[in-house]
């Protein structure tokens, strides 16, 4: 693996999806035998999937979800309904092809690939890729919760396998997590990097009871207060630094992929909060990534519509959803599958001699 350094990555400069394959596939929409803009979001959904490909015939036969596998340390304050060894065996069953993941996958073609990047343990996981360099992240009350030199190996690991992939063929890349106690990692740092109130936007996670949300509130709120109001000469060095003091390398992994999609020149899919908060850093980092991101759906927790209105992206799904493992990003593909089948196929009203809609706004 090549070395990553803080400057190599705050150097990075993705290119801009081609605007006028975007136009072509707009102009193309207009003229298909249905009323202006009717497929909503989703017209423009292919129209940035073209650009970002550079195709006006844009495909998404191969599909290729990430779902990386870490702990955290800040289980330790009793932020989560099970124990960190949940982790482990949630990965196993990844390796084995049947956990939820897997299972959605397989419903919808796409290739799931687990990869451990800081899971508790120092057995090799059957069917799951290695890319650890610690077991687990540091409790972040007591120090930091990952090195500068673990952030930089995590994100590296994140965009050299969305390099492999589009090596591949690979059309699209989806994000995925799974890690116990990563929801609170991912509130901390969002309260961090964008100023939020852990009381407003911290959520229940796996099932918290009233108690153990209160304690928490409270872990998330003694972390601002830990690593909050410092100054920084730049939105990166922000974000990275909040990166190293109270994400995980789960979070820094996704956002290794998202960097790696936009220099790549894949779309890659936001799944839930953890994805999110990965999206929001990646673009912190490196301006330029959100035109690659594509968001799956709105998910249960709260922090999520404000990550995805900063970064001027709509969910397509709204169901309440809180599963995590990339699941929301693989239900996305059958919707994005339908219009694309009606895109490339659909006949014109010119066809069908009638009338076009024209365009007014």
């Amino acid at each position: 693996m090549a070395e990553l350094t803080r400057e190599k990555l705050f150097a990075i400069k993705p290119g801009t999806p081609d605007g006028e394959i975007y136009s072509r596939i707009k102009y193309k929409w207009d003229h298909l035998s249905k009323p202006i803009d009717a497929f909503g979001d989703f017209e423009e959904a292919v129209c940035r999937i073209g650009a970002i490909r550079n195709t006006d015939m844009p495909k998404l036969d191969k599909r290729s979800l990430l779902v990386f596998c870490s702990d955290n340390g800040i289980v330790g304050e009793g932020v989560s309904q099970t124990g960190s060894e949940v982790t482990f065996q949630v990965a196993r069953m990844l390796g084995k092809g049947v956990s939820s993941a897997n299972t959605l996958a397989k419903s919808v073609a796409a290739e799931c690939i687990p990869v451990n990047v800081g899971i508790d343990t120092d057995e090799d996981i059957e069917g799951v890729r290695a890319c650890s360099r610690r077991r687990g992240s540091r409790n972040f009350l007591k120090e930091p919760a990952m090195t500068e030199e673990e952030v930089l190996y995590a994100i590296n690991a994140g965009m050299e396998l969305a390099g492999e992939l589009a090596g591949k063929g690979s059309d699209i890349l989806l994000t995925g997590e799974m890690g116990i106690g990563n929801t609170t990692t991912s509130t901390a740092l969002l309260c961090l990097l964008k100023g939020c109130d852990p009381d407003e936007v911290t959520g229940r996670g796996a099932g918290l009871d009233d108690e153990g949300l209160k304690r928490k509130k409270a872990v998330i709120a003694k972390a601002v207060s830990i690593y909050g109001g410092k100054a920084y000469n730049s939105e990166k060095e922000k974000a990275f630094e909040a990166l190293c003091s109270v994400g995980g390398y789960d979070i820094a992994a996704m956002c290794g992929t998202f960097i790696g999609g936009a220099v790549y020149g894949l779309p890659v899919v936001i799944d839930g909060l953890i994805s999110s908060v990965a999206a929001l850093v990646a673009e912190m980092m490196v301006p330029g990534c959100r035109e690659y991101m594509l968001a799956s759906h709105g998910g249960r927790e709260y922090g999520i519509s404000g990550i995805l209105e900063s970064l001027g992206l709509k969910a397509f799904i709204n169901g309440n959803m809180a599963l995590g493992e990339g699941t929301g990003a693989l239900m996305l593909l059958p919707l994005l599958d339908t219009v694309l089948a009606y895109y490339l196929n659909a006949s014109t009203f010119v066809q069908g001699g009638i009338k076009e809609y024209e365009r007014f706004s």
